[in-house]
């Protein structure tokens, strides 16, 4: 990555752009239910499954869950050494956030893969993720089980290009920087900026 290149880099991580949530429609608990509709509520559960595009290991429990304290570490080929020291040190403003603390392993995966594609399309390109570490037994026992399949599934996504434990101040090893490879849309956009800004060459 040129100077060039990374200054635009980081330019482009001073925008905090929120992320827009979709309404959830829930289902009263006071409604009646017949056998019938219980049946095609099951098949179009299977439907929406089948088709939500969520590549996202399924069985939580082929994951092994890692040590609350322990710290999470990905690099993929081509990010520069330099790109993923200052992720490691939170030197990159996180533009959304994502917590998924208190929810169960199949949330979570659901949670966490909308998150990251969410953010891809908006040309975001530093996140976190918090998936806790647990105060009380249980609390750390369900962290230890979302850290690992955090870990496991952040590795799954190829719009992750690293990731890494927090700093203290962000949360420790309870949250995760991640950064996301950065869409064609902002590609071309650079380009462009990159491009308006270099004067032509005029030989003699």
């Amino acid at each position: 990555m040129s100077d060039d290149e990374e200054s635009l880099f980081i330019d482009e991580m001073t925008d905090v752009v929120p992320l827009k949530r979709e309404p959830r429609v829930r289902v009263s608990p006071n409604q009646p239910s017949s056998d019938s509709s219980l049946q095609a509520r099951r098949e179009a559960a299977v439907v929406e499954k089948n088709n939500d595009g969520n590549i996202l290991t399924e069985d939580g429990l082929a994951i092994t869950p890692l040590d609350p304290w322990y710290v999470l570490e990905f690099k993929r080929p081509g990010v520069q050494n330099g790109v993923f020291r200052k992720l490691r040190q939170g030197r990159y403003e996180a533009e959304a956030r994502l917590d998924m603390h208190r929810m169960t392993a199949a949330i979570a995966r659901k949670e966490l893969y909308e998150f990251i594609k969410e953010s891809y399309r908006l040309g975001i390109r530093s996140v976190m993720v918090i998936h806790g570490k647990g105060e009380s037994k249980a609390e750390r026992e369900r962290s230890s089980i979302l850290k690992g399949c955090t870990d496991h599934w952040l590795r799954e996504l190829d719009t992750v290009q690293a990731f890494h434990s927090a700093q203290p101040r962000h949360g420790g090893t309870g949250a995760v920087y991640v950064l996301l490879r950065k869409s064609e849309e902002k590609k071309r956009e650079n380009r462009e900026m990159f491009m308006k800004g270099r004067v032509p060459y005029e030989g003699s």
